[in-house]
Order: structure tokens, then sequence, then C-alpha cells
């Protein structure tokens, strides 16, 4: 669609001219003329309004994408190594002893064994019911398994009570501060002894201690009401959460860890190959499409810049070529270079600041609608208009200076004596 307007227009131009007023030298008229400016002004208008869309575009994808990944979730994400043991040969007696094993590597801190870590894709949920009296209050709550060392693993705060422990796997558990207050307690120690109803069913849980709020899925959700129990399943005890002992300047202890963690897996699980992952490269995943729109982003903002940057040039130099002989008086009347680029150069940017105009209030509405997406986002700030306008500002009087500065600094004896 663009290749053909973009060659079908001066061709409709150039075949329209009727041939004794070109000899004549009377091809335009005054109409012609004020019609072919306002058509100029107005594409170099479109092309700064597409242009700073996408940088701000860009930069508000990028500050949301630093956002999410620097935010405190509520729990550690670095340096945890998690390994799953292989599905068909897994049991509870060959977890404890790779579990074990593990906790013998001298690089190792800590480990848990459990199922999905705080903040995974992998989700269990059940209805959880709590009387309060005679009023009944459902909620959907969000499982996850670990055994003791889970929270101090991921460095859960707990807030109230105490830790799970082996012999609560079937009556108790702890419970987020979400929950805690969802179910009518502002705080959370007045949580702690309390009994759930009816959990998974008719099984009933006492409430041992609440831990502060983590989320457990990327920021496009909200935090989820949340228990943490532990299970006898070899199924919900087959994730093994590491913690490694921080690493020293240029140190490769971790890549040592994971060549014992290797061994050790050989020696448990022979038939099966030995995978694992970092918890903070997980995190990242979350937002994988976020981080493919930014490279998009990226790089339609650099394309449009730079055809900006073309059309300003173009224009810029049909202008001093329309006003040579008006530069040309100028500068035998006394007016300075300075001067003859401020002149030539003022159209310009008010043609961009006309465009800045017309672009934020959209730019900031795409930005709102993108941003519902996220259910904890990052604030729309002032700064990320007032950035783009400036630079897109400072791009093009850049560019335009190479032809403006140009033309102030021509003889003007040659251009009135060429007129």
């Amino acid at each position: 669609m663009v290749s053909l307007l973009s060659g079908f227009y001066p061709a409709a131009l150039l075949s329209g001219y009727k041939p004794v007023l070109v000899l004549k030298n009377q091809a335009s008229s005054n109409s012609s003329k004020a019609r072919n400016a306002w058509l100029r002004k107005s594409l170099t208008v479109t092309q700064f309004v597409i242009a700073q869309f996408f940088i701000m575009a860009t930069v508000l994808v990028g500050k949301q994408i630093h956002y999410a990944l620097t935010k405190d979730l509520g729990f550690k994400k670095d340096a945890i190594l998690i390994i799953n043991s292989p599905w068909k040969n897994r049991t509870l007696s060959k977890n404890q002893v790779f579990m074990n094993k593990l906790k013998a590597i001298p690089q190792v801190e800590l480990v848990s064994a459990g199922k999905a870590a705080p903040s995974s894709t992998s989700t269990n949920s059940t209805e959880a019911t709590y009387i309060d009296g005679k009023k009944e209050i459902k909620i959907e709550l969000y499982e996850k398994y670990g055994d003791p060392n889970y929270i101090n693993v991921y460095k859960l705060k707990l807030l109230a009570g105490r830790n799970i422990q082996y012999g609560d796997s079937t009556r108790a558990f702890l419970i987020n501060n979400t929950y805690a207050k969802l179910i009518g307690f502002k705080n959370p120690a007045d949580a702690v002894g309390k009994y759930i109803d009816k959990f998974n069913g008719d099984k009933r849980m006492q409430i041992i201690g609440v831990v502060a709020d983590f989320y457990s899925e990327s920021l496009h959700s909200a935090i989820k009401p949340t228990c943490i129990h532990i299970s006898n399943s070899y199924y919900n005890n087959g994730t093994f959460h590491i913690a490694l002992k921080p690493q020293t300047a240029g140190g490769n202890e971790w890549k040592k860890a994971i060549v014992s963690m290797e061994k050790a897996w050989k020696e448990i699980y022979p038939e099966d190959d030995f995978e694992y992952s970092f918890f903070d490269e997980s995190i990242a995943k979350f937002y994988d499409a976020e981080q493919h729109t930014s490279t998009l982003l990226t790089w339609a903002t650099g394309l449009s810049i730079f055809i900006s940057c073309l059309g300003l040039l173009g224009l810029a130099i049909y202008n001093t070529n329309q006003r040579t002989k008006e530069i040309g008086v100028r500068k035998v009347l006394g007016a300075t270079v300075a001067q003859i680029v401020t002149l030539l150069s003022t159209e310009l940017v008010m043609l961009i600041v006309l465009a800045f105009v017309l672009v934020t209030p959209l730019a900031w509405y795409a930005m709102n609608k993108w941003m519902e997406s996220f259910a904890d986002r990052t604030t729309i700030s002032w700064w990320i208009f007032a950035a783009s306008g400036a630079g897109m500002l400072l791009t093009a009087l850049i560019t335009s200076s190479f032809q403006t500065i140009k033309a102030a600094l021509a003889n003007p004896t040659k251009s009135l004596r060429s007129e």
C-alpha cells in the first residue's frame, strides 16, 4: 500500500502537468503550491507521530520488564537451583538418598524437597472453607508443597506462628497474609491456631503460621491466597530446591557443585538424563513475550526514526532550495549564520512539536491498555513523554542542521547572481 501510494502520487502529479504551462514557467499556481506544502507538512508530522509513538512504547515496555525482573517478589530468587527427579523412577527412598548427597556437597547451603517453587507455571489449588461463627467463607486456596527448609531456601518471611514440621502433613499448614485477610484476620498473629474447617474435601487443617505475601505467578496475576504444607507423597516431594553458597569473584564454585550434583544423580538415577535450572532464569521466562515485544519495538523504532530523518532531510533541502534568494538577501543585509539557521529550523521545530502534541494522548492511551494485562505494574511516568519529545527534537535538529548550516554558510553573491 505504501509503495503503491508513494509511486502513484508523483506519477499522477507529473503526468497532470500541461506542456504549455510548463514551457511558459507557469506550471505551479499559488493554490497548488499551498496544497503541496500542506501535503509535505502532513507527511512529516505523520512520520514523527509514528516515530515518537514507537519511542514512548519502547521505553515503557523496557521500564515494565525491568520493574518485573527487579521487584521484590516476596522470596529469594538468586543462587537457587531446581532439579526434578525422574517421574518413572521416583520413590521416597531414592528422593531421600539423593537429597542427602546434595546436602553433602560443600557449595550447597540448604536443600529442600517439595513440589513447585513459590512462583512457577505449575499450580495446584483446592476449595477451602473457613467457618466464622455461622458464616462460611469459601475461597480457592493455592497450594505449595515443601519440607521445613522450603521457606528457608526461598527466604519467605514468617510473620507469625511457627514453621511447618514433618508431623504436620495431614493436620496443619502455613498460609500467606492475603488468605489471612480474606478470612477476616487483619493481624497475622490472630490467625495462628485457627482451623480451616474444610480443606481438599472434608479435611480439617490448623493454621500454624502466616508468611508474608509472595507472587505465585508472574506480575500479570495478583497475589493469590496460598498455603504451604508438607506431603509424604513421592509425587509432591520430587522437586529439589537447592540454595547455593555465594561465589567468590571470578570463581567457579557453582560449576563444581553442578558437576557433583550430576555425579550423585547418575548414582541414583543412572537411566535418566540430568537436568537443572536456575530459579531466576525461570522467573525471567515469565516475560518472554514482553522481551520479544521489546526487541520488535526497538527495531521498529530505529527504522521509523531513520525514515523520519530521511523525510526531514528532504524537506530541509527543499525549503533551503526554495529560499536560496531570500537567504542571500538576508546575508547581504547583515544576518548572521545563527539567525539564518534559526529561520530555516523554526518551521521544522514547529512540525515536530505538533507531532508531539498529537502523539502524547494516543501513546498514553495505548500504554494504559497494554499495562492493564499486569496486575502489578510500573507507573507511566511523565518523563517518558518528555524524553521522547526532547530526543526526537534533538535528532531532527541534528539531521536538518547539515543542510541549514550549509545554506547559511553559502556565498550570497552566487545565489543572487544565479537568480
